[in-house]
């Protein structure tokens, strides 16, 4: 058995370099409604040198905006049902519990698309936006970043039908009690990573989020 060579740098050390990665070739793979990028590329090794060519297939979807639209005075959260095709694919209840979500346009703002996508897909304006992160959905296979929000609401009205007709959106809002919502996370029933983020920030900042927002009101 051959002894693997021992790494001589780190992924600080890679990140900071210009030259560790070399693309060799690049082409659209397939356009529909998404695009798939084809990459043959070598890239740096942590032992040192660069690695043999390897072929990488990229989904190109954008980057996203997600909001988790809270009523501090009502202490609700805003959550959204509907039809998912990764869910059906993957053998799982196809209608999720998610929270609002939307593709930031080119001219947009974060903040800008999350006002918009929170008032199309729930009906609720956006008083007040709080940041929580931003990350990779799945840098496996997409460019995609989540930036996440969680917006200031009125939850007292909620209900309908909600989304774009033209895109085929059929959406349900649905007003939570808080407490519930974290009950969902602590029972293991929350099934997609952006509600399951938002949860979490929420356990972990809601009543610092509540005082800050009643405060201001």
């Amino acid at each position: 058995m051959t002894k693997a060579a021992e790494p001589t740098q780190t992924a600080g050390d890679l990140n900071a370099r210009t030259d560790a990665v070399v693309v060799e070739s690049k082409d659209v793979a397939f356009r529909a409604y998404f695009r798939v990028d084809r990459y043959t590329l070598r890239h740096a090794q942590f032992a040192g040198g660069l690695g043999s060519a390897i072929t990488r297939e990229l989904l190109e979807r954008g980057h996203a905006v997600a909001v988790l639209p809270y009523d501090p005075v009502r202490d609700e959260v805003v959550l959204l049902e509907q039809f998912r095709i990764g869910a059906l694919a993957a053998g799982m209840g196809p209608w999720l519990l998610e929270v609002v979500a939307g593709v930031i346009d080119p001219g947009e703002t974060a903040e800008a698309v999350a006002a918009r996508e929170t008032k199309e897909e729930s009906g609720c304006h956006v008083a007040d936006l709080e940041s929580v992160a931003r990350w990779l959905s799945s840098p496996g296979c997409t460019s995609e970043t989540v930036e996440l929000f969680v917006g200031r609401v009125d939850s007292s009205r909620v209900g309908g039908v909600h989304g774009l007709a033209q895109e085929g959106e059929d959406i349900r809002p649905v007003a939570m009690a808080a407490d519930a919502f974290l009950d969902l996370l602590h029972q293991g029933r929350l099934d997609n990573a952006t509600v399951l983020i938002a949860a979490q920030w929420l356990a972990l900042n809601r009543a610092a989020l509540r005082a800050r927002w009643l405060g201001s009101s």
